[in-house]
């Protein structure tokens, strides 16, 4: 699904993160230290090689809803940002948290004045936060960020959902967010 929405397309795919090579920055749902771990994080760090991990140990370590900025060493991508999400039910308030996340990540792109960026839905695996309340707080977060920073180089977000069932409520949640006129 594609949308959009104040001159920059919002799209909605099911697939691989680090397999996105039209896409200037990827975003990794990141453990606080930056390190490889399990899901999103060991999939960026294993498609972009030991290189990324070295970048990110003096970054390290974030705090939850904080964003930095990496090069994409073996990935088709020039860059990684990596957030660190909350864990549902521990770090509150776990809406503002997830936004900033988006918000950290948008402002980032911007300072690089980059023109396509994609995003996994943060701390919606591991870290436990319902699929359909994360799917609410990003597209939502996105469509705010993009209507008051008006970022001039932007053109895509993309949303790469990992299975069938992620890409669904993430649709239903853009249909409903952002009507057809």
């Amino acid at each position: 699904m594609r949308k959009e929405y104040e001159g920059v397309a919002i799209e909605c795919v099911q697939g691989n993160i680090t397999a996105q090579p039209d896409i200037a920055a990827i975003v990794n749902a990141a453990n606080a230290q930056l390190l490889r771990g399990g899901g999103v994080a060991g999939a960026i760090h294993r498609a972009a090689g030991p290189g990324l991990e070295q970048e990110c140990r003096p970054l390290a370590p974030i705090k939850t809803g904080e964003a930095v900025i990496t090069g994409g060493h073996n990935l088709p991508n020039r860059y990684v940002i990596h957030c660190l999400g909350p864990v549902y039910g521990t770090d509150k308030p776990e809406a503002v948290l997830l936004g900033n996340c988006y918000r950290n990540a948008l402002k980032l792109v911007s300072q690089k004045e980059i023109d396509s960026v994609a995003f996994p839905a943060i701390s919606a695996g591991i870290f436990g936060y319902p699929l359909a309340e994360a799917a609410e707080v990003a597209i939502k977060t996105v469509m705010e960020e993009v209507a008051v920073s008006k970022p001039q180089n932007l053109k895509t977000v993309r949303f790469v959902l990992f299975g069938p069932r992620d890409l669904q409520v993430f649709e239903e949640t853009m249909s409903r967010l952002m009507p057809d006129k």
